[in-house]
């Protein structure tokens, strides 16, 4: 423990330390994004106790060192019976929990959480790691959604955004209050884990490599068109998609869709994993034509690994990839200028898409690395 993690190491009463509730909308999410920050709070003299549905990932929150409750969740559905309920789950658990501080992760837990966090006077903390679909596509639905931030976060003590793009959103629509917003470098990276490989990539054909759920949303139309396009001048360039297929998701890929593209050849897909550092080692270039992004991990995987990288000119995506520079920029929505980029990085010289790739691994060691992540944790959770 460093000297930094004691003096944040929270007081403790008749010898038991003070619990830490988290909760996001999967294990998965935990297990993946946050094991270094639970850990951290572990080794400051916290208890931890995760809240999620239970899912294959619920037995390694264990090997974390912390505690784990099932609790059943519709992430995606939009039933406000459905929402009721998961209130109530909610405030029942706290009541028994009785937890000092509440960690909220993605939105129906930054939302329902919260508000039952308040109801037993924990402290709430909130990550807000991007806005989905439902600010993509504005509408009724948007205006619920915002009404039920602006309530759930008014008596946060802090509200953590990843890109500067939604703090300020957030802000102007009053949802949350200035003093309390604060931006956070994303779910932070292990650099270690993510490096560039020592072994050269086997030789083969100039490789694109898209990972990420296979939504609409992330732009996997356009990936898929813009593959077309490219293939007229460059015949031999795979197109990949890593990602999990049949997401709970409204703007989910449909299973014949991608049957359709496979059987066609334009999309070479790799299915569902836990680590991508093979695939990404294996790629030349990572792509991300997403339409909106909180903070993209795996861009900024991409660039630990040392690769150039393509994406949207969005929110989050233009957060990551700094254009000309660590790769390039595109239109959103727009194959066309989406193939554009990818001819650019395809005839570029070798020695300047390494280039691009050594400068985005810096860009992550400054801005993205973990340790930066839970020194906010632990800077907002000393304050009052």
């Amino acid at each position: 423990m460093t000297q930094g993690d004691r003096k944040n190491r929270p007081a403790t009463s008749r010898g038991e330390a003070p619990m830490i509730v988290i909760s996001a909308n999967s294990c998965w999410n935990i297990v993946n994004f946050r094991a270094s920050l639970v850990r951290a709070l572990i080794d400051a003299g916290y208890r931890v106790v995760v809240l999620a549905p239970e899912d294959r990932h619920a037995a390694a929150i264990a090997g974390l060192g912390a505690s784990f409750v099932p609790l059943a969740m519709n992430s995606s559905g939009l039933s406000i019976r459905e929402d009721a309920g998961l209130f109530l789950r909610y405030r029942r658990l706290f009541r028994t929990l009785r937890p000092s501080v509440y960690l909220g992760f993605t939105a129906k837990p930054n939302i329902y959480g919260s508000l039952a966090a308040q109801a037993v006077g924990a402290r709430a903390i909130n990550n807000v790691s991007g806005l989905g679909t439902v600010f993509i596509k504005r509408g009724v639905v948007t205006r619920i959604v915002s009404a039920l931030y602006r309530l759930s976060f008014r008596r946060s003590a802090t509200v953590f955004f990843q890109n500067r793009d939604d703090l300020e959103l957030f802000v102007a629509k009053r949802l949350v209050a200035p003093g309390k917003a604060d931006l956070l470098p994303g779910s932070g990276i292990d650099l270690r884990y993510f490096a560039p490989t020592a072994d050269e990539r086997r030789a083969g054909p100039f490789r694109f490599l898209l990972v990420g759920r296979l939504l609409w949303d992330k732009g996997v139309r356009e990936y898929v068109e813009a593959a077309r396009l490219v293939r007229r001048d460059h015949s031999g360039v795979v197109f990949q998609l890593l990602g999990e297929l049949g997401a709970s998701n409204r703007t989910a890929v449909p299973a014949a869709e991608l049957a359709r593209w496979q059987a066609e050849g334009i999309i070479d897909y790799l299915g569902h994993s836990d680590d991508v550092r093979g695939a990404v080692s294996q790629a030349d270039c990572l792509v991300l034509p997403s339409y909106r992004e909180g903070l993209p991990r795996a861009l900024l995987e991409g660039s630990a690994m040392g690769k150039p990288l393509i994406a949207t000119d969005v929110a989050g995506c233009r957060d990551v990839v700094v254009d000309g520079e660590t790769g390039y920029l595109c239109e959103v929505r727009s194959a066309a200028s989406l193939a554009d980029a990818m001819v650019k990085i395809l005839e570029a010289p070798d020695d300047q898409r390494s280039a691009m790739g050594e400068r985005g691994r810096r860009k992550v060691e400054l801005e993205y690395c973990q340790s930066r992540v839970i020194a906010k944790y632990l800077a907002a959770l000393g304050r009052p």
